[in-house]
């Protein structure tokens, strides 16, 4: 390699170090602090003495009544950071691709935006369906379709893992799915000039992201809104979604199981 080519590798090597690391250390702390909360509710529900039933269940039907602004802000905050522990890993490609451009494009004299714009664009639609999936979970607890577990009845449950399960066999999924798993073609056709435009390329694949991923984020309340495990199960499907030579094949091949599971859940309900 050249002395020229050096010198140019060089800030691309740092840049993959400098965001690869922010990413993982955004992502680390997503699911710490989705785990602590996944704890909490475990030992609530498990060490509890009988002689708390009742504070618990006043305590429930409260969550049930008008909510604070307090509360508000922690249900949003709550699906936040669960959204960022399972989206950014399979978003982490896509946000490396537009680094790596941008540092390409500040080699060659050209005009280039920061990467955190790209990420808050991103995070920002991912916020927006945080603060939705709030209003459902307080939409589903006043209407009494929600246990305390945060998991919804068994004919609400199989209702949408059938959903989820169909969706995935639909060419909107597979179109939004394919955007997702081609970075470099993505910001290359997607490319905007300044701050404002890395800011609304990534909202612009947030949406793309949301639209691929929220009939399986939906699911949440079906296996429990902070049970760690599915939490995990999910952000490995839509890891493998992304990212894995047959994701398109693993989207389809994965609506089968959810559709029998949602009529299994039916029946038995």
């Amino acid at each position: 390699m050249t002395l020229l080519g050096r010198l140019l590798a060089e800030p691309l090597r740092r840049d993959r170090v400098v965001v690869g690391a922010t990413l993982a250390i955004l992502g680390a702390l997503a699911w710490a602090y989705t785990g602590f909360l996944a704890w909490q509710m475990e030992r609530i529900g498990t060490s509890a003495p009988p002689d708390m039933a009742a504070e618990m269940a006043g305590m429930w039907m409260a969550m049930a009544a008008p909510w604070s602004a307090a509360q508000w802000g922690l249900m949003i905050v709550m699906w936040f950071v669960m959204m960022v522990a399972m989206m950014l890993p399979s978003a982490a490609p896509m946000i490396l691709t537009f680094a790596r451009i941008n540092r390409s494009r500040a080699a060659a004299g050209e005009p280039t935006a920061a990467t955190g714009l790209f990420l808050a664009g991103y995070l920002l639609v991912w916020l927006g369906f945080s603060a939705a999936a709030a209003a459902g979970q307080f939409a589903l607890q006043t209407a009494t379709l929600a246990t305390m577990d945060m998991t919804v009845t068994p004919t609400l449950g199989g209702a949408l893992l059938i959903a989820a399960g169909l969706f995935q066999f639909t060419d909107l999924k597979q179109a939004c799915l394919a955007k997702c798993r081609t970075p470099v073609g993505f910001v290359i056709a997607h490319w905007r000039e300044g701050h404002i435009g890395a800011f609304v390329m990534g909202a612009h694949h947030g949406g793309y992201c949301l639209i691929c991923c929220w009939a399986l984020m939906a699911l949440l309340f079906v296996f429990g809104v902070m049970n760690l495990l599915w939490i995990a199960g999910l952000a490995a499907l839509v890891l493998a979604e992304k990212l894995l030579p047959a994701g398109e094949r693993i989207a389809k091949l994965t609506g089968l199981p959810l559709i029998g599971a949602g009529i299994w859940l039916l029946v038995g309900g």
